[in-house]
């Protein structure tokens, strides 16, 4: 059998995979040290081999693939010449399996660290869904207490009810006072009147009317629930009647007469 036939009967690979035995093992490395064309066939067999393990593991490092690969192939593609009686063969196809072995497991901590990843994103996007959902339940709540809150102070009849009409500065404005005399408690239901300018705010006036004696019992800043526009103020337990004026920010000390928006008597 000449060179040419022995390469093609496929003893080559079986002699890079240790399934030869050792009397043919020793018969190839023989044949292999006078010819050429088969180390360079068996060359070819184990490159394409420790490509395979590549394939099955494309995330091995390079430094790994080629710390590997030179322990298997070397730095000259020659065939690797061995003792007589140590199974050559046997130990590379030890370390082809590794290298199979090796890749799959890569392969599985690649998995296994993608899908961890996407658990932590699921978990991280299901909590913020969460702390969402959380935060708006809340805010319903509150918003529903303050609607409760509001219908209550509607509904007492111990609350005076104190018209505020529209003054020259604007005619179609109004506002209502809701003052429960036993309590002291005032509201103000500011739905009538337009929004304060920037840098303005609307204040409170409780009023005696002889000699005219103004005091102020709040600014209209903070609301009790969503675009209600009623305000909780200060008490007052002597009013004669109620003024609500346009102040800057902060308030006055006394009310600015020309920026006077309504006005009405209990």
């Amino acid at each position: 059998m000449n060179s040419r036939e022995y390469i093609e009967s496929g003893i080559l690979e079986l002699y890079v995979f240790g399934k030869l035995s050792e009397t043919e093992m020793q018969e190839v490395q023989q044949m292999a040290a006078d010819n050429p064309a088969m180390r360079t066939e068996i060359a070819a067999i184990e490159k394409a081999v420790i490509n395979l393990s590549y394939s099955v593991s494309p995330n091995i490092s390079s430094e790994t693939y080629n710390r590997i690969r030179e322990e298997l192939l070397g730095n000259d593609p020659k065939v690797i010449k061995l003792k007589p009686k140590t199974n050559w063969a046997q130990y590379m196809g030890w370390a082809a399996s590794f290298i199979i072995l090796l890749g799959a497991g890569l392969m599985y901590l690649h998995m296994n660290d993608t899908m961890n990843e996407k658990i932590n994103l699921e978990i991280d996007k299901n909590k913020t869904d969460f702390e969402k959902m959380q935060q708006s339940v809340s805010t319903m709540e509150e918003k529903n207490k303050a609607a409760e809150d509001m219908m209550e102070i509607l509904r007492d009849n111990n609350n005076t009810i104190v018209a505020l009409g529209g003054q020259a500065v604007m005619p179609s404005a109004s506002a209502k006072i809701y003052w429960n005399k036993t309590t002291q408690t005032v509201y103000v239901d500011a739905k009538n009147l337009p929004d304060p300018p920037q840098g303005m705010v609307y204040q409170v006036w409780s009023l005696k009317m002889n000699p005219l004696t103004p005091t102020s019992i709040g600014l209209l800043e903070k609301v009790m629930t969503g675009s209600s526009k009623m305000y909780r103020v200060d008490n007052t337990s002597d009013a004669e009647a109620f003024g609500i004026t346009l102040e800057p920010e902060g308030g006055s000390e006394l009310p600015t007469m020309e920026q006077l928006y309504a006005l009405g008597k209990v």
